[in-house]
């Protein structure tokens, strides 16, 4: 009878844990070392973030620290956010075992001075996307929604008008998918032309990566539509479509 109650306490415990684990949530590292110019918005796009977290029932971690860039503790996440990084963040161990990362499947999201960093690693130039190449001051444009069937576009139509600083790009990568396109005739400042991409999202090497241009100013990481925009790059970035 002992021997009886015994295994249906093991079967109990092992189905209680399998349970426990297939309704984990999903984890993210949000990364804010700089190396070069400091965003005041960091803190507030961390607080933004760790809302969205709580609201949205994903856990997050935050560091300025590179050493977490080891092969074993990414593969904890589902994704890693740079939020407005800066320089040359990332010695050459953990840049491999970032690509490792992302070649596993891992998710990748920029904002902003995310494409201010790393000029001397070719392989986060594709990742990212293109890399910052000088902005006017902060203004308000207009983008033009590209493709509003995506998670961080769906609810955009037609037109976003917003305040911000626009960076102008270089080095673009012409394979990813543009979600947002900057008119340059709605602002002073613009050097990229027509083509002048603010947001996309591309499969990389393996992995996914996202990234938005938006995310200068304090007040940015408040507005709600821009939140939404960025949650659903974070979706995307997850593998959650």
């Amino acid at each position: 009878m002992k021997s009886i109650f015994f295994k249906a306490f093991i079967f109990l415990f092992l189905s209680i844990s399998f349970f426990s684990c297939g309704l984990q949530s999903p984890k993210v590292l949000v990364f804010t070392k700089t190396a070069g110019f400091r965003h005041g918005s960091i803190e507030s796009g961390v607080m933004a973030l760790e809302k969205m977290a709580k609201e949205k029932h994903f856990l997050i971690d935050t560091t300025a620290n590179s050493a977490m860039f080891t092969e074993a503790n990414l593969k904890q996440y589902k994704a890693v956010v740079f939020l407005n990084t800066t320089g040359d963040i990332l010695n050459d161990e953990e840049q491999k075992a970032f690509e490792k990362y992302i070649k596993s499947g891992g998710g990748y999201v920029g904002i902003h001075a995310a494409a201010d960093a790393e000029y001397n690693w070719p392989w986060y130039n594709k990742l990212v996307g293109g890399y910052f190449n000088g902005h006017p001051k902060v203004q308000k444009a207009t983008l033009q929604v590209i493709d509003s069937t995506h998670l961080s576009t769906k609810m955009l139509k037609g037109t976003w008008e917003k305040v911000d600083e626009w960076y102008n790009y270089k080095d673009l990568n012409r394979d990813v998918n543009v979600l947002l396109n900057l008119d340059e005739k709605s602002y002073n400042g613009g050097k990229n032309g027509d083509y002048h991409p603010m947001a996309w999202y591309h499969d990389y090497d393996g992995g996914r990566a996202f990234y938005t241009g938006l995310g200068h100013t304090n007040v940015t990481f408040k507005n709600p539509v821009f939140l939404e925009h960025l949650y659903g790059g974070l979706e995307y970035a997850m593998g959650e479509e």
